[in-house]
Parts: structure tokens; C-alpha cells; sequence
């Protein structure tokens, strides 16, 4: 059967009912699992990080935010090339050659982690790596808006989305669990001992964390191979240049910053966050127990979003989503949550993170349905404006983890972050309430 669909009609009700919906919602299926492994594997390093001065690595917190952060550097920057892809190689091509390609960072990091001795230089070469699974989404969302008519296509994007984001709950949530015993008896090397705050020591497989994930990745990139096609969408490199010379490219731009930008930062930062701000309290609570919380909230508002967006339109939504990050990262700028940190504030803490998570899933379910509105003049512009605005919010992970990071060795706090945080949440609310939600406003979407 060849790679290539010659004609491809998902507004024509007989063509969709008769052969579109078939061929698209089985790419969603295949796109949305190899997604799922894409964030996951994006965010392992953050999952890590953590648990690498307990096993011998002599990091500072200042190296293990940076380690966190590379992954969201690689894939944001690697997300301006992925959001040319599609028209250029067609699905079947890119999402083979981006399952597939992930597998050498993992089994690069499967392997460093077993050495205590192994240099920083080549965990930030690894990082850099894992950060083409953050680049990936900037093809995979531009893939999905082609082949869904506009109807269908915030339900679409935000299973894909919501249900890809989950990648990221798999990685905080099940690599505490799966480095705590040897994978096939052992056959992947010996343990490693773990030695907590308290000294009490526990045998880990650090590197479980990693490898797990390659036969995965291959089974995914055969299965891409096989089952996925290219729908007719073409256009070259500089074609595609056009959006920019659209200003709602960059106000929608600033809206996804705000939204997915808020969701990935705050999902790579959360663990190194609980560790460099309650990590010295005796009892300390233990990051990964935590963390995963704020991802899976976020992801799965994001998939039950979606056909609410599409019924009631996205800009009252991505609104509603700014209001509730602007009060959270007040709320954790102005309190004594990170300035006097204690066993009896981190509850309270971790509820305002859910609440902010909550609200971003809200927002990227909203914001990828107004787009396609917004550019409904052209479905390959709406699609190369999801690829861009994904790219940039791409470096929330790297931005959120330098800037913790560097806040807090300054002001011995990172409060000031979250104050800078609500500042731009309240430019981006602004700008979304007056170009799409108000009434009257310019492209009501």
C-alpha cells in the first residue's frame, strides 16, 4: 500500500464518513502513543536528577537544575524545525524517524548513571538528547490538524495533547517505582546504593528509568512505519515563512507560552523545586512521591477540555486559565510557602501547584482550539502556527529551571520567580481577552 493519500477531503461528510475518519482517527492513535513516549522520555532527566547525588554524583543543585533544564532547551529549539516537517516529509516519515531516533539518548543515559564517575559534560550531552522527545510535538499537533475536519478538531488535538502530555505523569510516576528492582534478574546491570538524608541506604536500578523505554520506542517506530500515511499538504520551507508575517502568530505565541509554557515548566521543575526548598527539613518529603500529580491533573483537564472548547469556543477558556495561574503564582510569590518553608506549609504548597497545573491543562486544551479558528483561512498557516507556538513554549522546561535556579541562589528563595510568573500570565490574559474573548474583539475564536 503506498505511504501516500492522493486525495484528502475531512470537510466533505460522505468522504469523512466513508474513508476519512478511519484513516484519521487511527493516525491520532499511533501519533498520540508515540507522543505519550515522547514526553515521557523528555522529562526522565528530571526524574533523575534527583536521585543522582543520593547514588555518589557529586552535582550541586545548581548542575541538577541545569540537567533538568537542557532537555527543554534541545526541544524547543528542535521544535523550530519540526514545526517545518509535515508538508516537507509527510507523517509516515517524520513520526518513524522521531520514535526511533530517541532511543540513543536512552540507552545513553541507561548507561551513565551507572557511573558515579561519569563527567557533567556528558549528562548535559544526554539531556540535549532526550530533548528531541520535546521536539517532536511541533509535527505530531501540526499532522493531527490536517487530517480532522475544524468540527472535530479541538477534541482532536486535546486528546492528543492531553493524552501525550501524560508521558510526563509516566515518568515521575512509575520511575520511582521501576528503579527499585532489577529488570530481567539483573541482566541490565548491578544496583546502585542509595543513600537518603537520614543515611538510610536502599539498593536502586537507576537505570531502569531509561531503558525501559527503548523497546518501546522500537516497537512504536515499526508500527509508525507501517500503519501511518501522508496526506496531500505540501509546502516548502519558505512558503511556510508566511505566518509571520501575521501579528496574531505572536500574540497567539504569548498565549501558549502562558498555557503549555506554565504546563512544561512547571512539570520539569517540580521535583528540583520540592527537593531545593523542603529537601533540608528533617522527615523531607520525597520529590517523585509528589511530583507527578501536577502533570496528570494537567493532562487530563486537557482532554476533557477539548470538546468543551469546541462546543463553547477556546478564548473564554484560555481567559479563564490565565485568571487562575495570575492568583496562583501570586499566592506563591506574596506567602511564606518558599520564603519559610516547613513540614506544615508543604501541603498547602503542593494544592497551589495542582491548582496551577489544573488551570494549564484548562488553557492548552483552549488555545489549540482557537488557533485553527483564528487561521481559518488557511489550514496549512493554522497548522505551521500550532508547530511555531509549540516550539517556543517548548523552552518552558529550560526557562523555569534556570530561573528557579538562578532566583534562588540569589534571593535565597525562588518567590521572586512566581512574581515575574504572574506579571506575564496578566500580559497574556490581556492580550487573549482583547484580541479573541471580548465582545467586538478581532477574531473571536
Amino acid at each position: 500500500m503506498s505511504s501516500q493519500i492522493t486525495d484528502w477531503r475531512p470537510e466533505d461528510a460522505t468522504f469523512w464518513e466513508q474513508t476519512g475518519k478511519r484513516i484519521a482517527w487511527r493516525t491520532l492513535t499511533i501519533t498520540t502513543l508515540s507522543l505519550v513516549l515522547s514526553f515521557a522520555t523528555w522529562f526522565v532527566m528530571s526524574a533523575v536528577a534527583v536521585r543522582l547525588p543520593g547514588i555518589g554524583f557529586k552535582f550541586s543543585n545548581d548542575q541538577l537544575f541545569w540537567l533538568a533544564a537542557m532537555p527543554g532547551l534541545a526541544g524547543g529549539t528542535l521544535r523550530l524545525v519540526h514545526m517545518f516537517l509535515i508538508p516537507i516529509f509527510g507523517t509516515r516519515n517524520v513520526v518513524t524517524v522521531a520514535t526511533l531516533a530517541k532511543i540513543l539518548p536512552c540507552v545513553g543515559l541507561g548507561f551513565a548513571v551507572m557511573n558515579p564517575a561519569t563527567p557533567f559534560w556528558v549528562f548535559v550531552v544526554i539531556a540535549l538528547g532526550l530533548g528531541m522527545g520535546g521536539g517532536d510535538f511541533s509535527s505530531y499537533m501540526p499532522s493531527t490538524s490536517v487530517f480532522f475536519p475544524k468540527r472535530l478538531l479541538g477534541t482532536a488535538l486535546g486528546i492528543q495533547a492531553g493524552v501525550g502530555n501524560f508521558g510526563v505523569c509516566v515518568t515521575q510516576f512509575l520511575t520511582p517505582w521501576i528503579i527499585t528492582f532489577a529488570i530481567g534478574g539483573g541482566a541490565l546491570a548491578a544496583s546502585q546504593t542509595f543513600t537518603n538524608k537520614a543515611g538510610k541506604t536502599s539498593s536502586l536500578w537507576l537505570q531502569n528509568a531509561a531503558f525501559w523505554y527503548v523497546p518501546l520506542l522500537l516497537i512504536l517506530g515499526i508500527l509508525a512505519w507501517v500503519m501511518l500515511r501522508r496526506v496531500p499538504v505540501k509546502a516548502s520551507f519558505r512558503e511556510q515563512f508566511d505566518i509571520f508575517k501575521n501579528k496574531h502568530t505572536y500574540y497567539c505565541t504569548i498565549t501558549y507560552v502562558m498555557t503549555f509554557g506554565a504546563f512544561s515548566g512547571l512539570a520539569a521543575a517540580f521535583p528540583m523545586l520540592i527537593k531545593s526548598v523542603y529537601g533540608d527539613l528533617p522527615g523531607a518529603p520525597d520529590p517523585l512521591k509528589y511530583a507527578f500529580y501536577g502533570p496528570l491533573i494537567g493532562s487530563v483537564m486537557r482532554v476533557i477540555a477539548g470538546p468543551l472548547t469546541d462546543k463553547f469556543g477556546g478564548a473564554i477558556f484560555t481567559t479563564l486559565c490565565g485568571l487562575g495561574l495570575i492568583t496562583g503564582a501570586a499566592y506563591l510569590g506574596y506567602s511564606d510557602l518558599l520564603t519559610h518553608p516547613s513540614l506544615e506549609t508543604f501541603p498547602t504548597f503542593v494544592w497551589v501547584m495542582l491548582g496551577m497545573f489544573f488551570f494549564t491543562g484548562i488553557g492548552n486544551a483552549a488555545t489549540f482550539r482557537q488557533y485553527p479558528v483564528i487561521f481559518s483561512h488557511s489550514p496549512r498557516q493554522a497548522a505551521g502556527v500550532i508547530g511555531f507556538t509549540a516550539a517556543i513554549a517548548a523552552y518552558g522546561p529550560f526557562l523555569f529551571n534556570t530561573l528557579i535556579g538562578q532566583v534562588k541562589a540569589a534571593c535565597k528563595t525562588p518567590a521572586p520567580f512566581f512574581v515575574g510568573l504572574m506579571t506575564f500570565c496578566m500580559l497574556a490574559t490581556a492580550i487573549n481577552w482583547w484580541f479573541y474573548n471580548r465582545k467586538g474583539a478581532e477574531k473571536p475564536s
